[in-house]
């Protein structure tokens, strides 16, 4: 996986400098990312629609905010690097950001904290946060692209759930990618304050030192306390929990 990863963000360094010099046809650079990553993303779900792709960070995270993003791309928008966040190194999803910020008809961020995620379940935190999104957005579009097999319906925009959207479809890649960078970006500021849970590297997810950390020094303020670890810590320390209906997505 490793050596997996290295090639692509090689692939990429190189994609950026062939385009950027024009030394070698744009065709060609395509054609050997399309090789690794296996096809290219859909332009959009409906013709003549003006579509915006819904996705989330941080889901499945002990720690932190659930963020969400909506994008509105150009309809001639392709990027070579452009794919689901989880497939594109951290150096290439830092750099596909501003393009996608510079490049969107629109685009909108937005997060769910903790706290609400513990009051209202994580699921729909996640289906908040998307909701909060759109609301951000400074184009109406006609349709949401949503990432995953459920979602609650936003009021007056017709939505088209995609299973492993972010792999299909490139304004939901794109929203992965921003969900994606600005939850990075939220993690590293605060783990300025509790370096010990090493946020900065696991993002908040139950890494074997995050999890040691959590038994060796105990919760901090931003953890997820109905979630795993955290709630059997919570719990022990008498400390008040909300049960939440379970609902598997």
């Amino acid at each position: 996986m490793p050596q997996r990863k290295t090639k692509i963000s090689l692939l990429g360094l190189s994609a950026n400098i062939c385009l950027a010099t024009h030394r070698v046809p744009p065709f060609f650079v395509y054609f050997v990312i399309i090789f690794y990553y296996g096809r290219m993303l859909k332009r959009f779900f409906k013709k003549g629609l003006l579509e915006a792709g819904c996705d989330e960070a941080g889901r499945g995270c002990l720690a932190g905010p659930v963020f969400a993003a909506s994008v509105i791309l150009p309809p001639g928008f392709h990027h070579p690097l452009l794919n689901d966040s989880k497939q594109v190194s951290e150096n290439d999803r830092d750099a596909l950001r501003p393009v996608i910020e510079a490049s969107a008809i629109a685009w909108a961020v937005s997060m769910v904290d903790h706290i609400e995620i513990d009051r209202i379940n994580i699921l729909k935190a996640s289906f908040k946060a998307m909701h909060l999104a759109v609301d951000q957005l400074t184009t109406r579009p006609d349709l949401l692209l949503i990432d995953g097999h459920i979602f609650a319906p936003y009021f007056g925009i017709v939505h088209q759930c995609v299973v492993q959207g972010d792999a299909i479809y490139a304004s939901i890649a794109a929203a992965s990618i921003l969900a994606k960078t600005h939850r990075d970006e939220y993690m590293h500021r605060i783990h300025q304050e509790h370096p010990q849970y090493g946020w900065n590297d696991n993002k908040g997810y139950g890494t074997a030192l995050h999890r040691e950390q959590i038994q060796a020094t105990g919760l901090s303020p931003y953890h997820r306390r109905t979630f795993g670890i955290c709630r059997v810590l919570a719990e022990t320390m008498n400390e008040k929990t909300t049960d939440h209906d379970t609902l598997k997505v």
